[in-house]
């Protein structure tokens, strides 16, 4: 507030807004993994929401979303690089003993506990599927 960035602002306040929400309606209260899960749910509808602005042809929109995004992802923590997300992966195989694309449920929620905030799980469950087949 004091540093006059009315950008981030009100990015903060749709944040907490989303958190007592979510805390009021499932009565509980959040702990780091959940307000995690929270702020990867916001950054996942503004790209949706970008997408769907860019093909409308709302450009303006699109752009208010993507720089809303960068501002929720300074409170995300660092992302895997590809590399630490192949380790984990394989990893993740070897612990399970996934031998076949049945067992991808079991690789992806080993992969869901380490790489909460820090992966994309749709391209870490492209990634598996790829490897199980």
């Amino acid at each position: 507030m004091r540093a006059g960035d009315k950008d981030r602002l009100a990015v903060i306040r749709m944040l907490k807004a989303a958190i007592q929400r979510r805390e009021i309606d499932e009565r509980i209260e959040l702990d780091d993994a959940g307000i995690l899960k929270s702020i990867e749910k916001l950054v996942k509808q503004g790209r949706d929401s970008a997408e769907q602005f860019t093909r409308g042809g709302r450009q303006e929109l699109a752009y208010k979303e993507l720089a809303e995004i960068e501002i929720l992802k300074t409170y995300l923590p660092e992302p895997l690089s590809d590399t630490e997300l192949d380790t984990l992966i394989d990893t993740a195989i070897a612990s399970t003993g996934a031998a076949s694309l049945r067992d991808m449920g079991k690789v992806m929620n080993a992969i869901r506990e380490q790489a909460q905030g820090r992966a994309d799980m749709g391209v870490a469950g492209g990634r598996v599927k790829a490897r199980l087949s």
